[in-house]
């Protein structure tokens, strides 16, 4: 009887860890490469278990596991899903499990998701004013449904000054929302009103929901820590990097095994390439070491041996690692992906985010490389003009005419060559700002660059950018 009264006591643990699991697994509708087994799952769940901060007071312990699990498992998630995923996923952790307390009834979730798409502009009230646009009324009137919002249809007519400031505005989920919605309402039913006026503001309120619902940690980003990937893994376990334009991790790999120590030796797999393959494995299974096997797309059929081989070699040496990079497949093999850990290396969205990321990959060392003062304020800027040409690619041909493939070793050649300017440079004359904007926008970045608009555009960066007004108190980059 004790052990059931304890086991029902922990029920809510249960509780949470199938809601994580079950999202997860709708996740590969999403994209077919987002696998998971069950057995990875539980892994996760008594890690968190063994992890998590002990107390003697069940109902506390009982909340220090649910919180630990739920991050962990979306850290986890994070990592092995694109950047265009990731808020998604985050989302729907929030709704579901505001889902299950009851915070989120099913008809509203329902009226989120769908607004009005499925009601007949003719059938319904017809709306006050031309400014409100057919596909917005539509919204608020599915929304009118719902009982907190069952007076907004003659709100609006009553207050439509009012109404139209606010929709006016730039940010509108940042301002006083009209008739007292912002005192009436929680932040899941501002994210509706915001959703139904203004759909494309929904992220921007979506993440406050995010932050109030889950925590603020679940509204930032999940920066790739290839060493922890890595220490997280064992021989039996291989590592897949889902490829993406412009984020091949080969140097990054390559670099993390140099400092561990680790033989790492790269094959690009297609025609033929099996045979190698299955030599290096078989090879570095015998005296340690880490096999990167590239763009594994194009070699489908060793995929099912390579997890043979990984799961029947009796003795496997415990620095062996098999890291494989690839893209999306509809017909890669799910047992294989279901038996790794996946990561992919994307530049995350938002400037802030993609500074974090550039500085992760910078150490002490680097940042006290050189005695000048212009060191560290050019290496910043360098690093905020890299994030912004990266972030620009998500507006499509509002940010580049031509989307290129800028990356990391773009970064690194320009620092490169700052340093060295650095070094040589006669402190009387001081920095040669031509050179240096040549370098960064028409050799290191321009070098990528084939539009002429697109040209004009990065010299233009470098001009406003890299100049000695950066070393002004009064100085800001937009």
């Amino acid at each position: 009887i004790k052990i059931n009264v304890a086991r029902e006591e922990f029920r809510p643990v249960a509780e949470r860890g199938s809601i994580l699991y079950f999202l997860i697994c709708e996740l590969s509708m999403v994209n077919c490469m987002y696998q998971i087994s069950l057995r990875q799952f539980l892994g996760l769940f008594d890690n968190s278990m063994e992890r998590s901060e002990k107390s003697p007071i069940t109902s506390k312990r009982i909340g220090i596991i649910i919180d630990f699990c739920t991050y962990e498992v979306f850290r986890y998630t994070c990592r092995g899903l694109y950047e265009t995923h990731k808020f998604l996923f985050t989302l729907l952790l929030a709704l579901k499990i505001d889902s299950s307390k009851g915070n989120v009834k099913p008809e509203e979730f329902q009226v989120f998701i769908k607004g009005g798409a499925a009601l007949d502009l003719n059938a319904v009230t017809p709306k006050p004013s031309k400014w409100i646009t057919d596909m917005t009324w539509l919204n608020l009137v599915e929304l009118s449904k719902l009982q907190q919002f069952r007076d907004i249809l003659n709100q609006i007519p009553r207050n439509e000054k009012g109404w139209k400031a606010w929709f006016d505005k730039d940010a509108p989920e940042e301002e006083q929302m009209p008739d007292g919605y912002s005192a009436s309402l929680d932040t899941f039913r501002k994210l509706m009103l915001v959703r139904s006026w203004a759909p494309d503001r929904t992220v921007a309120q979506a993440r406050k929901y995010i932050a109030d619902a889950l925590g603020k940690e679940f509204a930032e980003a999940v920066l790739l820590d290839l060493k922890a990937t890595w220490q997280e893994s064992h021989p039996r376990e291989p590592l897949i990097c889902l490829l993406s334009m412009g984020s091949d991790p080969t140097s990054q790999i390559e670099d993390l095994g140099k400092k561990q120590g680790k033989e790492c030796r790269a094959i690009s797999m297609g025609q033929g390439q099996e045979v190698h393959a299955r030599k290096l494995i078989a090879m570095f299974m015998a005296k340690g070491g880490w096999a990167l096997l590239q763009n594994c797309h194009l070699g489908l059929n060793f995929m099912d041996e390579l997890l043979e081989t990984l799961v029947e070699t009796e003795h496997i040496h415990d620095d062996f690692r098999v890291w494989i990079t690839t893209e999306v497949h509809p017909h890669f093999p799910i047992s294989v992906l279901q038996a790794s850990i996946k990561f992919t290396n994307e530049p995350p969205q938002g400037i802030k985010a993609g500074l974090k990321r550039t500085y992760t990959s910078i150490t002490q060392d680097f940042l006290d490389i050189s005695n000048m003062v212009q060191w560290k304020p050019l290496l910043y800027t360098v690093s905020y003009m890299h994030t912004v040409v990266q972030e620009r690619r998500k507006f499509g041909p509002l940010g580049w005419n031509i989307p290129y493939e800028f990356n990391t070793s773009d970064w690194f050649s320009t620092i490169t060559f700052v340093q060295n300017h650095l070094d040589d440079m006669d402190i009387k004359k001081g920095v040669s700002w031509n050179t240096v904007r040549y370098m960064a926008g028409e050799v290191q970045y321009g070098g990528r660059v084939t539009d002429d608009y697109d040209k004009r555009l990065l010299n233009t960066f470098a001009k406003v950018w890299l100049g000695e007004n950066i070393f002004l108190d009064s100085f800001q980059f937009y």
